[in-house]
């Protein structure tokens, strides 16, 4: 297993991201931890003190935010080894109220901001001859879901850039893949989702019971492990068996 590597993690101060960040920290790597908050960012290095732990302040959507977060990474490491995008954002919104506005905030978020973060840490990733991209996406787009068309698009996007991205950097040694959640309980998810939604969820599920963020670390830390070398483009649904593909 490899350790010391550079991680940079999107999304990672919150209910989602953290664990990820607690793993790769035990595994003895250097995390760079991204958000768009300070005071979240603050709460992350209070919860995991660590002298391998640096947060950023940043905005996925921003191409600025993008490159000042790639300068940090290249002035402290000088090399990404392993990119991480968590962030998202999945608001339940019927399609007709949708404004132009609501659709390209959620594209922007869950798609574009992907793509903008890639391309930020590519250049620090190639001519190593590894490297390792894993991308959250959604098991939704497996049956697609009523009132959050947006999120679900977006996140089939995600899936088309993975598997390019894959195909474009595979002889430099890069690998890219992409986790399927289903519906995961952090404790937004808790506080929006209506309860009857989590219990079908539930009920649908080989593995009957809630799926946690816990539930997708394992999964990532394969994907950027060595063990992962010749594997990529894949799509890993990780939902407790909802949709076995």
């Amino acid at each position: 297993m490899r350790t010391d590597r550079t991680v940079i993690i999107t999304g990672a101060a919150g209910g989602m991201g953290r664990p990820f960040v607690e793993r790769f920290i035990a595994n003895g790597d250097t995390v760079i931890a991204t958000d768009t908050s300070d005071d979240a960012l603050a709460a992350l290095t209070e919860a995991i003190p660590s002298d391998r732990l640096f947060v950023q302040t940043a905005d996925i959507t921003s191409e600025a935010d993008g490159s000042a977060l790639a300068a940090l990474a290249n002035e402290m490491r000088g090399q990404v080894d392993v990119l991480l995008n968590v962030a998202g954002f999945f608001p339940v919104q019927g399609f007709l109220d949708m404004s132009a506005e609501d659709w390209r905030k959620i594209v922007d978020i869950n798609l574009t901001g992907t793509a903008l973060m890639c391309r930020a840490m590519l250049p620090l990733m190639t001519g190593r001859g590894w490297g390792r991209i894993v991308n959250i996406g959604s098991a939704s787009v497996n049956e697609g879901v009523a009132g959050q068309t947006h999120y679900v698009s977006a996140k089939a996007g995600v899936i088309g850039l993975t598997r390019s991205l894959a195909r474009e950097f595979g002889g430099e040694g890069i690998t890219v893949n992409l986790i399927a959640p289903g519906v995961t309980i952090t404790p937004n998810a808790a506080k929006a989702l209506p309860k009857q939604i989590q219990e079908a969820q539930i009920a649908k599920r080989a593995i009957q019971r809630e799926e946690t963020p816990a539930d997708l670390v394992g999964a990532a830390f394969f994907f950027a492990s060595p063990d992962a070398d010749f594997i990529t483009g894949q799509t890993l649904v990780v939902d407790g068996g909802l949709h076995m593909t």
